[in-house]
């Protein structure tokens, strides 16, 4: 079954990108919602930068999750977020054609310190660790299920445990069921992080 992008919904209105009617203002001051990010300082460590965009029945590609420490809006169609280092976010990816849909994605990152390993993905600089990475339709619907589950249980999915994640992604791979992340399991993470 081809979804159309009006199934495809953020996680919340301040996270939607939906483009805004083209101003007929042709002054040189910035649009209001232009944030300008303000330049890093010296010691500050690198951010991880991740772009997103929006084309009405072509491609929606969205942050379905994170909490990023800027925004930019690029234009109409396009902005970027930037996440510090360890920060865990989810970028969801729906693609269409005059035929329907061509491609599902949903990919859980971690932003990396300098030295770390990281992988290099496209429209995310200067890479991240993958830790969950769903293809088609069925399993980025199943992966967004659970996602929906963390929220009802009221725990923010980018604060949930990394391991998590990456369970989650192998039993996908494997097509096993998919496990449950409950209240318990989030305390023993939190305790965890605590003690580190």
């Amino acid at each position: 079954m081809n979804a159309s992008p009006s199934t495809i919904r953020p996680a919340d209105a301040s996270s939607a990108f939906v483009p805004s009617d083209v101003s007929s203002d042709t002054s040189m001051h910035p649009p209001p919602h232009l944030s300008v990010a303000p330049a890093a300082k010296p010691g500050d460590p690198p951010l991880t930068r991740v772009s997103f965009a929006y084309v009405e029945r072509r491609i929606n590609l969205y942050l379905r999750f994170g909490r990023p420490l800027r925004e930019l809006r690029l234009d109409r169609w396009r902005r970027c977020a930037s996440f510090a280092p360890g920060a865990v976010f989810c970028r969801v990816r729906w693609e269409s054609n005059d035929y329907g849909t061509t491609r599902w994605q949903l990919m859980v990152l971690q932003a990396c310190t300098p030295g770390e390993r990281m992988q290099r993905i496209a429209g995310v600089r200067p890479g991240a660790q993958l830790l969950l990475r769903a293809e088609g339709e069925n399993a980025v619907q199943a992966v967004l299920q659970r996602i929906d589950a963390i929220e009802a249980l009221g725990i923010d999915p980018s604060q949930t445990a990394p391991a998590y994640w990456r369970t989650l992604g192998n039993r996908l791979a494997a097509r096993q069921p998919l496990p449950a992340y409950g209240a318990e399991r989030h305390a023993a993470w939190l305790c965890g992080e605590e003690l580190r």
